[in-house]
């Protein structure tokens, strides 16, 4: 193993390396959160794939395809095909507004009183996002160096934890970018074609597994429909992937970068769910589908090569890990803790007088690193984490967002609505019928929506004033406030 530890060494090194390197171009608030807004298409397509592809579509995706198939893709499919539509339909225009996060977003649409609360809900699902990535951390280094978990878990937190707190989004872009090349070659180049030789090819696979294994609806309607609802609707509203959308240089780059990323996590939940399927071939009896992916690769793979796709594994960890981290300390510190010190303004606009933004937002990462790292300590089931993440996302959020986009009549009251009745619902729900139940996002969704549509037909519509300054925006023809560098990152 010393050739495999010694590629996992230099790795996490590098990834140090970046954050020191990235230190020294963070030097604006525009630098340290959204890179700059510089990113051209190469880049922006590598990083916003890395961020969206992390620990639960790697490990998870594998421990799918080895319990039901090539159907197992269809979580990480439903990934693909909501980064497409964000793509496709939204980057462009949220692009276009030049904030930093959701909740400024909707007070420009709304008229400046939603931000508090909305940003509670999105710091809450960042943090819980954060958290399942974190906990990934102990599947991976268990294999490597069987380390206990808690170390394991600190051990790769802090690493995210250093890199993220140095250079910010910066950082965090140029280890994503390494990251999605590491993926790509352990995942896509050489695990799969070698876990497919080793099972036989699929002549034997398909003789040795139930047909039900090739059905590409077998995973069953009902769960398709539940992964569309929270991972398809989730990509095209969380702060992970929207402060990405805010790193690119233009709207062509948004919208193009993006549809390349989106078209990237299909091939990648498909090549997820053979390999899963090939496992279920060499290793029939395992006592946890999860464990697929690390199995096939500690018993199957050679000297070297075993070592690169473990890292690429520890790669789509770290990606998620440090965007979820990034995301959760921006909307602290931005939505949250800016808002109630009255440090903003009731428009969103920051006051005049601001201290050191760079180093406050670095201190939020600092602060919410270790507060996912002790939360990830405390708990163990990463799937039930993430279900509370989305549901609390959708469940909260979707319909204020979407419909302050696609709809002019929706008023502050009516998204305020939407959020409390649809965050308060699914907390209910999940109380009341399981965390893994589908009826908690589903009712919750309801709830929001019938919220949102009474209470904004009920009460007076959005001032034209801020709905005119909203359009305006939307066009990109306001002068960008964010301070951003006029200089393109093309590559």
């Amino acid at each position: 193993m010393a050739v495999d530890y010694t590629v996992i060494v230099v790795y996490l090194a590098g990834m140090l390396a970046m954050g020191w390197w990235g230190m020294r171009r963070a030097r604006s608030k525009s630098e340290f959160l959204v890179a700059g807004r510089r990113l051209g298409p190469v880049m922006y397509s590598g990083t916003m794939a890395a961020i969206v592809l992390g620990g639960a579509s790697t490990i998870g995706g594998v421990g799918l395809g080895y319990q039901y198939g090539l159907s197992g893709a269809w979580m990480v499919f439903t990934i693909g095909l909501g980064l497409l539509a964000l793509s496709v339909f939204f980057s462009a225009r949220i692009a276009r507004l030049k904030v930093y996060t959701v909740s400024e977003m909707l007070d420009l649409r709304y008229g400046g009183r939603a931000g508090v609360i909305s940003g509670v809900v999105m710091w809450a699902y960042t943090l819980m996002l954060a958290v399942t990535s974190t906990i990934a951390y102990a599947t991976i280094f268990d294999v490597l160096f069987d380390m206990n978990r808690t170390v394991a878990i600190i051990l790769g937190g802090s690493i995210v934890v250093a890199y993220s707190t140095l250079g910010g989004m910066w950082s965090i872009t140029l280890t994503d970018m390494v990251q999605f090349v590491v993926k790509t070659i352990g995942v896509l180049l050489l695990l799969l074609p070698i876990a497919v030789v080793k099972a036989g090819g699929f002549g034997e696979m398909k003789a040795k597994l139930p047909t039900g294994y090739f059905d590409p609806l077998g995973i069953g309607g009902e769960t398709i429909f539940t992964y569309v609802l929270i991972y398809t609707f989730g990509m095209l509203i969380g702060q992970d992937i929207w402060q990405r959308v805010f790193t690119a240089r233009g709207d062509r780059t948004a919208k193009w970068g993006g549809t390349v990323a989106g078209t990237y996590c299909l091939v990648y939940a498909l090549a997820g769910a053979v390999i899963g399927t090939a496992a279920k071939v060499l290793y029939p009896n395992l006592a946890s589908a999860d464990a697929a992916f690390a199995t096939i690769v500690k018993d199957e793979l050679p000297v070297g090569v075993r070592g690169l796709v473990l890292a690429a594994a520890l790669a789509a960890v770290m990606s998620t890990s440090s965007g979820a981290l990034i995301a959760c300390a921006t909307v602290a510190n931005n939505d949250i803790w800016s808002r109630l010190r009255g440090a903003v303004s009731a428009d969103g606009e920051e006051r005049a007088e601001e201290r050191d933004e760079v180093r406050g937002n670095r201190l939020f990462i600092l602060l919410m690193g270790i507060a996912v790292i002790v939360t990830a300590i405390a708990l163990d089931n990463v799937v039930e984490a993430l279900t509370v993440a989305y549901n609390l996302l959708v469940g909260g959020l979707l319909v204020p967002i979407l419909g302050g986009l696609l709809w002019k009549r929706g008023t502050v009251q009516g998204a305020l609505a939407s959020v409390v009745v649809g965050g308060v619902a699914v907390i209910g729900l999940m109380a009341g019928y399981g965390i893994l139940a589908n009826e908690p996002v589903y009712y919750g969704l309801l709830g929001s929506l019938a919220a949102y549509l009474a209470v904004s037909l009920a009460t007076p519509a959005t001032d034209p004033a801020v709905l005119a300054a909203w359009r305006e925006r939307l066009a990109g023809r306001t002068p960008d406030t964010a301070g951003t560098s006029p200089v393109p990152v093309s590559q």
